[in-house]
């Protein structure tokens, strides 16, 4: 690959590949780290509200920060970070600002309604398995992006981990991902 990103955030609803398109880019460069949105959340205890729920914003808001902080300090040292979780558009600015980088690589991997059902249906060893809330996300991708979006978006990715790795590092080397960080430090 002829372009190495700082910080590469790939994105989607559930069942849209991230986990295992994000475990192979990380393998890509060195040091690289991976950062998994889900263990953010993981963190919260009592009082945790389903991340998808309206009511959760606020909670959404504290943890998409605190992920994104950790995303930009191991940026910051000089580390390729590709970064796994649900970051739609309309977060977007918000995780950026946090990270304190002046550019990253945003993705979103948007296969279609089906396909990503299957999968939350069929994985194995994973948590999420609400279809009615993968349902209600891909809804929500699909109107962010429907006019248009930061980044690439990527709608029906290859069925192949290395067809969708490989699209992704073409747009990437073609400077289709890239995002200048409103408000970032000059």
């Amino acid at each position: 690959m002829s372009a190495t990103p700082g910080l590469l955030l790939v994105t989607g609803p559930p069942g849209s590949g991230k986990s295992t398109v994000t475990a192979a880019l990380a393998e890509l460069w060195e040091p690289s780290v991976l950062v998994e949105g889900d263990a953010f959340f993981a963190f919260l205890r009592r009082g945790a509200i389903s991340p998808w729920l309206p009511e959760s914003h606020a909670q959404n808001d504290t943890v998409t920060r605190a992920a994104a902080t950790a995303a930009g300090a191991f940026a910051a040292g000089g580390m390729v970070v590709v970064y796994d979780g649900v970051v739609g558009p309309w977060f977007l600015p918000t995780f950026a600002a946090a990270t304190g980088v002046e550019v990253l690589d945003y993705v979103v991997l948007l296969p279609s309604l089906e396909t990503c059902l299957h999968r939350v249906a069929t994985r194995v060893g994973h948590g999420f398995t609400d279809q009615d809330a993968a349902r209600h996300m891909h809804a929500d991708f699909v109107r962010a992006t429907a006019d248009g979006a930061p980044g690439a978006v990527l709608r029906d990715p290859p069925d192949d981990v290395d067809g969708v790795v490989e699209a992704i590092r073409a747009a990437v080397d073609a400077g289709r991902t890239r995002y200048a960080v409103t408000g970032s430090p000059a």
